[in-house]
């Protein structure tokens, strides 16, 4: 039962690992891969993360035993797992990320059981159907739509590279995802980080209004169509205040009165200011597989220049929105660790 370090990560393990948009992600090391086996102590079926205890024996002997996180129950679910898949006392071969403090907690990349069943998150694949040649399409935007993993992570990567204020600068400096992170306190993040936030969406297309769903903490946008502009002294809110009007089948969501927020974009804990401004706009595509987002943001007290681009939304009406609860023990372990 020897821990391993392996430093090439295999393409496939990369992947699943990857995708996880954890709200601790940055206290794990995604270069490299601690890999061993042993056995299944503790398996915490809740939101917003799934927890593994597997102990094993490290190479001086001792009995130690890791901590794997990994994502919520909907993403599991559709990747095969349920809360049956492990039990105490089962053996398993474990990858993960591990936690850069050195610590035995790491970010599950796959888990091995005895009979060969390998177990990963996000393993079902964007658009999964049992006839991979009938790709389904939509008419409208309504309906339920999937993120393009290669977008989530490139939304992080251009993310990254925005300049930002001295305010902005000062508050990344001083952020501690451990305690600082909203999610923590079951927060949900406001646009546009909930449009790459890797769970299935779905559109509900009304008479006055458009309604937006995410799986993550049960999250409803509401988009007023009806001609109304911002309410003078509108009161903020997590996701804004939200007008919206079509040009042609594209429909255009103008977003103001965001409340503050110390990570409205996972990765750098810059926070979100009184003046923060997001368009959107949703366009399906010529042969209705396909949603193209497009948003813009602007919030000039962090940011000297605005931080836009493009993902895709994929067609997924054989999947069904879970959605979950937000566990609040659960969701503030990593902070007391």
């Amino acid at each position: 039962m020897r821990q391993l370090r392996v430093l090439g990560i295999p393409a496939a393990l990369l992947v699943a690992s990857m995708a996880g948009a954890h709200h601790s992600a940055l206290i794990f090391n995604r270069d490299v891969v601690v890999a061993f086996e042993g056995t299944v102590t503790q398996f915490g079926w809740a939101n917003p993360h799934v927890y593994i205890h597997v102990e094993t024996t490290d190479e001086t002997g001792e009995i130690v035993e890791w901590e794997f996180e990994t994502d919520a129950t909907p993403i599991l679910s559709r990747s095969g797992w349920s809360r049956d898949s492990l039990a105490p006392g089962d053996s398993v071969l474990v990858r993960g990320n591990p936690d850069k403090n050195g610590r035995a907690h790491a970010l599950l990349v796959s888990l091995t059981k005895e009979d060969g069943e390998v177990l990963a998150a996000r393993s079902y694949f964007l658009r999964k159907s049992d006839d991979p040649t009938n790709v389904p399409s939509a008419s409208t935007l309504a309906g339920v739509w999937e993120l393009d993993f290669s977008d989530y992570t490139a939304f992080y990567r251009d993310w990254d590279q925005i300049e930002l204020t001295e305010r902005g600068i000062a508050s990344r400096d001083s952020y501690d995802v451990r305690m600082d992170s909203p999610e923590a306190k079951c927060i949900p993040m406001p646009t546009p980080g909930v449009v790459v936030a890797p769970y299935l969406n779905e559109i509900v297309i009304e008479d006055d209004r458009v309604l937006i769903r995410n799986e993550r903490y049960n999250l409803e946008r509401v988009i007023y169509t009806d001609g109304r502009e911002h309410p003078e002294n509108v009161e903020p809110a997590n996701q804004g205040h939200s007008i919206g009007w079509w040009e042609g089948d594209v429909l255009v969501i103008d977003t103001v009165a965001f409340e503050p927020h110390r990570s409205p974009i996972l990765g750098r804990g810059v926070e979100s200011g009184s003046q923060k401004h997001v368009i959107e706009r949703y366009a399906l595509t010529e042969d209705g597989t396909t949603i193209e987002v497009e948003f813009m943001l602007e919030d000039p007290e962090h940011m000297a220049e605005a931080f836009s681009g493009t993902v895709r939304w994929h067609y997924a009406p054989h999947f069904q929105m879970q959605g979950f609860d937000c566990d609040l023990e659960n969701s503030m372990r990593y902070q007391q660790q």
